[in-house]
């Protein structure tokens, strides 16, 4: 027999409870108890309903009320076909008016007592857990409900009830020694008294009824299906480091869940650990995943003596002093007592060798319940000043590393203490049990985030991963991304962890490799040595290196370059490029690019070919991916010509502009490209590819707005001598739009599967009319941005920014 339990998110909604359905059958042939959690955030509104019916706030428990039924409604109105649907809502609303009369009585005593809280909150499991067992046995499973109420019973402490195991055992068993059915689905969290009065097992306490269940049984395994997968080394909301662990002991996952880790509800491992019944933690969203298995560890494993890092935020220091203690027995004892009678839970005590002192920690919360008990309890010693009053300090946390093989390896507690006092973060208290499975420390909780960063630093994570680049161009962008790079390593190394070495670089003309890393401070000196650039040779050389992490960019214009990237991708060898040749080759070319990036898991990165370092085609992917639909792209898409026809006021000849374009570094090395429309044709040719359409560049429908002449100059001096003969042309151009009050914009657009480019007059109420200097602008209208389009905009040429975009998609690359 499996047990297996289905936490709050993993039956939020109703494509989750369809996981849950299918992954169910796909298990082999045999018994499974499916112990099942309230649907997501349901327990905490329902609690909110019992406070707003004892403050008298008729309205708002009423409204929380009905959206929980419109909420349970609407996933009964998904899941189940008519045979089972108007029932089950019948069933949710009958359910629900006796919980609203149940909140009328409370407004009318106008209290909220824990066993009627219990009686609230327990409507969470019981209705999501019926939903289920009819789901699984709509989905063709031989299913059954059983109300836990009967099978666990507890004693009165309502809100976290205590387990009496020796009746639920009996129960369980008998039950289960009668049942035929495969599938037997159970409410977690909920138990009953001996007089059928329900209580709950304290929040997370699914957990802890699947664990109970197990136990009872004799399970071959406790799963706990949950939305992450399994416990990790450390939070991952604050350690962005963090990963999961593979295996765990029952030991550890307990330290690390009474400390912190909330993957697992810490009652939950002791009925599992009694009967030696591994517990596998899994992620309901990512089955495949590996997740965490508890379980009893016979190896030893020195080279990893830590296994997990946790901590508590908001806890308070207590600390109870004076001389009056020293070798008088009976301190503590009266201590611990007097928290234990005030049902104030310890977490975290030391004393120190002289007697003078005994600290504890506890939540926040209990702070000032614990002074007022613990003054009381040693008012006369107080009086007498043999002891002081109790000390608090709030605003503390504990941090907790974990490990059974702590002990194997001297200098954990050394390594740990010294990182933090090197982080300057003081230790207000220690403490370490003698099997040195755990060593805690309270420190401040503004110093917590750090603690644990620091911590995961030093007993995790591997040195730097190491980057190998090889760089085909050198000239404006090329230099430039070198320079970026040498004055960014640093903070790569420090920051990121990556260690970035250039082994190769090449111009057209000479290649330079250096198994080492380039000195990027000589670069331009040991290219000269070089031997002579062959494409082939270079990319033979890069395979002999057979360097991890190994990446080529190409900063060319070159098509014999562009040619070549299938060769890197098929090595494992990601390619970063802002050479607009590839992507706009063949489309058959393009695919075949992006199949061989995805099938050799080598990255594919071209950001910089449609708007230098603007997020263009990285947000295309995020809409389509994200499930968006494109509708309509319109572009201002060329630097280059948004210069020259926004510094074409008449005050230089056209021509004076295009050199003066070309020598910022705006145009491509050859102005003609850019204006012919080439350029811009081949990016909204790229942007309409990603959108999924097999759009070849001869398909991109072009309006010229140069004299045909122009396109037959054999040369680049013909071609400006052409400019020249034609410069009263460009300036009626000029004047028309500037006479109707409108701007010049070379503008490209992609709608209905088709694009085209042309030169075009636009009037003052578009976006495109602001545009200043050499920026471009995107306007993505999808069914999402459909009444307003989503903006890009931003400068869209130059070499420095170009560079920085290459270099953004290096250090994407590296993810």
């Amino acid at each position: 027999m499996q047990v297996l339990k289905f936490g709050g998110s993993s039956v939020a909604y109703s494509s989750s409870i369809k996981k849950i359905c299918s992954l169910l059958k796909k298990k082999t042939k045999g018994k499974y108890v499916i112990v099942v959690s309230a649907i997501g955030n349901i327990t905490d509104q329902l609690i909110q309903c019992g406070l707003y019916a004892s403050k008298r706030e008729k309205l708002l428990y009423k409204n929380i009320l009905e959206n929980i039924k419109i909420r349970h409604i609407n996933i009964i109105k998904e899941l189940f076909s008519t045979t089972y649907k108007n029932n089950l809502i019948n069933n949710i609303k009958k359910n629900i008016d006796k919980l609203e009369n149940f909140c009328d009585g409370i407004f009318q005593v106008k209290e909220l007592s824990k066993r009627s809280l219990d009686e609230i909150m327990s409507f969470g499991e019981l209705n999501s857990s019926f939903l289920i067992s009819k789901k699984l046995k709509e989905y063709g499973l031989n299913s059954i409900y059983k109300d836990s109420r009967d099978l666990i019973i507890t004693d009165s402490q309502f809100g976290c009830a205590q387990v009496n195991f020796k009746q639920s055992n009996n129960r369980i068993i008998n039950f289960f020694k009668k049942v035929n059915c495969e599938y037997i689905v159970i409410p977690g969290f909920v138990g009953s008294t001996i007089n059928h009065e329900t209580t709950t097992l304290g929040r997370g306490g699914s957990d802890y009824t699947a664990s109970i269940i197990a136990s009872a049984v004799s399970a071959d395994i406790l799963e706990i299906w949950t939305d992450v997968s399994g416990m990790m080394t450390a939070n991952p909301k604050i350690v962005n480091q963090a990963f999961p662990i593979k295996k765990i002991s029952y030991e550890e996952a307990m330290e690390l869940s009474h400390f912190g880790a909330k993957v697992i509800y810490p009652p939950t491992i002791q009925p599992a650990m009694k009967k030696n019944i591994p517990i596998q933690i899994k992620n309901t969203f990512s089955p495949s995943d590996d997740g965490t298995l508890i379980f009893i560890k016979n190896n030893i494993n020195i080279s990893q003596p830590v296994t997990g890092i946790s901590g508590i935020q908001n806890m308070s220091l207590l600390t109870l002093e004076g001389s009056g203690m020293i070798g008088i027995p009976g301190y503590s004892k009266r201590l611990f007592k007097a928290l234990s009678n005030e049902k104030i839970n310890v977490i975290f005590i030391t004393q120190s060798s002289s007697e003078h002192s005994i600290t504890t920690v506890i939540h926040d919360m209990d702070s000032i319940k614990a002074k007022i008990a613990i003054d009381n309890e040693f008012k006369q010693e107080i009086n007498q000043k043999r002891i002081e009053p109790i000390i608090i300090e709030k605003n503390l946390c504990i941090i907790a590393v974990v490990g059974d093989n702590m002990k194997n390896l001297h200098g954990t507690s050394g390594k740990m203490f010294y990182s933090l006092g090197k982080n300057s973060i003081n230790v207000r208290a220690i403490a370490q049990g003698s099997t040195e499975k755990n060593i805690s420390a309270v420190i401040k909780k503004e110093d917590f985030k750090k603690a644990l960063n620091t911590l995961h630093e030093v007993f995790f994570e591997s040195p730097p991963k190491q980057i190998n680049l090889f760089i085909c161009g050198i000239g404006k962008v090329g230099s430039k991304l070198l320079g970026q790079i040498n004055k960014q390593k640093n903070y790569l190394l420090k920051k990121l962890k990556l260690q970035v070495r250039i082994i190769g670089l090449a111009n057209s003309k000479k290649m330079y490799f250096d198994n080492h890393g380039i000195n990027l401070l000589r670069w331009s000196e040991y290219i000269k040595k070089g031997s002579k650039m062959n494409i082939n040779f270079f990319i033979k050389k890069v395979k002999q290196f057979n360097l991890r992490n190994s990446l080529f960019i190409d900063n060319t214009a070159s098509t014999e370059t562009a040619m070549v990237y299938d060769k890197f991708l098929k090595n494992g060898i990601g390619v970063i490029t802002c050479n607009k040749i590839a992507c706009s080759s063949n489309y058959d070319h393009y695919k075949k690019l992006k199949v061989l990036s995805r099938h050799f898991n080598s990255p594919f990165l071209f950001e910089t070919n449609v708007g230098a370092s603007l997020p263009v085609i990285s947000t295309l992917n995020d809409l389509i991916n994200s499930g968006d639909k494109i509708n309509k792209i319109e572009a201002v898409l060329s630097g280059s010509l948004n210069f020259i026809f926004n510094h074409f006021t008449g005050n230089n000849s056209f021509l004076e502009i295009v050199k003066i374009a070309k020598l910022k570094g705006f145009t491509e090395p050859d102005p003609r490209i850019d204006l012919s429309g080439l350029d811009v044709m081949r990016k909204i040719l790229i942007l309409a590819r990603e959108c999924g359409s097999p759009l070849e560049l001869k398909d991109v429908y072009q309006k010229h707005f140069l004299p045909k002449s122009c396109f037959n100059s054999n040369s680049l001096e013909d071609f400006y001598k052409e400019l020249y003969k034609h410069n009263d042309y460009f300036f009626k151009i000029r004047k028309k739009a500037e006479t109707n009050k409108k701007r010049l914009r070379f503008i490209a657009k992609y709608e209905n599967n088709k694009a085209l480019v042309g030169l075009k007059s636009i009037n003052q109420n578009h976006p495109f009319f602001q545009l200043e200097g050499k920026d471009n602008m995107v306007l993505y209208y999808t069914y999402r941005y459909s009444e307003q389009p989503l903006m890009i905009k931003g400068a869209g040429a130059g070499s420095e920014i170009t560079a920085s975009g290459v270099f953004s998609d290096i250090i994407k690359a590296t993810k």
